[in-house]
């Protein structure tokens, strides 16, 4: 299994291109189900979870060509409406295709999610949406079995969900009449996969404000040459707490800044100097770090998927600060492996305080999930010495070319076997 070794201590400068965004482009991959055709998808990451969706898609019968992080998704011959637990044990983001393959053919067998090792994230929104909408739902031994034809409904989460929401909006945009989603997410990646079916005929109608999609359902999408899929903020997020971290300045090109404004108000709240122009940021880091608290919720708020590369920015603070977790509230695990560098973090249920020290020491440590990995890859990239992160499967399921991008900024990491 492979691992990264890190000599830490090594200020970054110079330029970083963000990738496509993984938790955009999963879900337009699981679209290009809904009507046969021939889709090109533009600036999608080279990630294990794209790579997963392709063979889930493969499975179903789509023929799918990646190079250059260009995608070639053929429909036109999908004819198996099954998602196998061997695929959707590894990323939860499999579901997707539930929505899709209901539109396309009124049924569907899809084993039960996996995904990362902390936390339920239950798919009863899913599903309880899915009935409304005149669907049958039976568990089999694992596989949620759906089937039926599909009608416009009135839907109203009882908490807002990103997964639900675009299954949801995916089922309903070739169903008989009108669909109104409530207490919907509106997270930029939602955002773009509607952008992406109204661009292929779909007729929705996004309410920002109220959290409102009204979905008018039609007979039949058009297949779109291309479409590009938008930058990663979490990456680009990840990038601006490790220089603040680590020290050094650099430049993040190919982002929308409104998609990290909460991040950036943080940041600059915490004493780092930013400068945004139109599709990029110069940021350079600034001693002492001011301890800056913060409560993850949806989006417009401070995402779930930054808390853990925040909690190490406040490990250098110079006094106290209090993360509290709101979207999934034991999204902790890498709190004991923080330790190992020195950090000194107590947990109370989904808050975690974090006492500021004046340096971390290197260490081995273990990666659990995705974003906790990126954690501590800034956190060894801080602390002299060397130091090992094994179980970087993780990371690879999130973050395109890790290893080079830090190293162009002059970070010394290694990949090993």
């Amino acid at each position: 299994m492979d691992k990264f070794i890190i000599n830490g201590g090594r200020k970054i400068f110079g330029e970083v291109t963000i990738s496509g965004s993984k938790n955009a482009v999963l879900p337009i991959m699981a679209a290009t189900i809904i009507e046969p055709g021939i889709y090109t998808i533009k600036n999608v990451p080279i990630l294990r979870d794209t790579v997963t969706m392709a063979r889930l898609l493969e499975i179903i019968g789509a023929k799918i060509t990646f190079s250059d992080n260009q995608l070639i998704i053929d429909s036109n011959n999908c004819n198996n409406p099954i998602a196998p637990y061997d695929l959707v044990k590894t990323m939860r983001a499999s579901f997707y295709v539930l929505g899709p393959l209901l539109s396309r053919f009124n049924e569907a067998t899809v084993s039960l999610p996996g995904g990362c090792a902390w936390g339920p994230r239950p798919v009863d929104f899913h599903l309880k949406a899915l009935k409304e909408m005149g669907a049958k739902v039976n568990l089999d031994y694992g596989n949620i079995v759906i089937t039926g034809s599909l009608k416009g409904s009135n839907i109203k989460f009882k908490k807002i969900s990103v997964g639900a929401t675009g299954n949801i909006i995916m089922a309903a945009v070739k169903a008989d009449g009108i669909t109104v989603i409530e207490n919907a997410s509106v997270e930029p990646e939602i955002i773009n996969l509607v952008d992406f079916l109204n661009n292929i005929g779909a007729d929705i109608k996004v309410f920002k404000d109220k959290n409102r999609y009204v979905v008018a359902g039609v007979d039949k999408l058009n297949c779109l040459s291309e479409y590009e899929v938008i930058p990663d903020r979490i990456e680009a997020g990840t990038y601006m707490i490790a220089v603040a971290l680590i020290g050094g300045k650099i430049t993040i090109n190919n982002i929308i800044p409104n998609h990290l404004q909460i991040v950036i108000d943080k940041m600059l709240d915490a004493g780092v100097m930013i400068n945004v122009a139109d599709q990029s940021l110069t940021i350079e880091s600034s001693q002492p770090i001011k301890p800056v608290n913060i409560t993850t919720s949806e989006y417009p708020g401070f995402p779930t998927d930054l808390q853990a590369q925040w909690m190490v920015l406040m490990t250098l603070a110079k006094g106290e600060s209090k993360i509290t977790e709101n979207i999934y509230k034991d999204r902790f695990t890498h709190i004991a492996e923080l330790k190992r560098f020195g950090c000194i973090i107590r947990l109370e249920e989904n808050c975690a305080f974090i006492t500021g020290v004046d340096k971390l020491k290197s260490a081995p440590v273990m990666s659990t999930d995705i974003r906790a990995s990126a954690s501590l890859v800034i956190a060894a990239l801080k602390a002299k010495g060397e130091s090992e992160v094994s179980r970087i499967y993780h990371l690879d399921r999130g973050y395109e070319n890790i290893v080079d991008k830090f190293g162009q900024l002059g970070a010394n990491i290694k990949r090993v076997k």
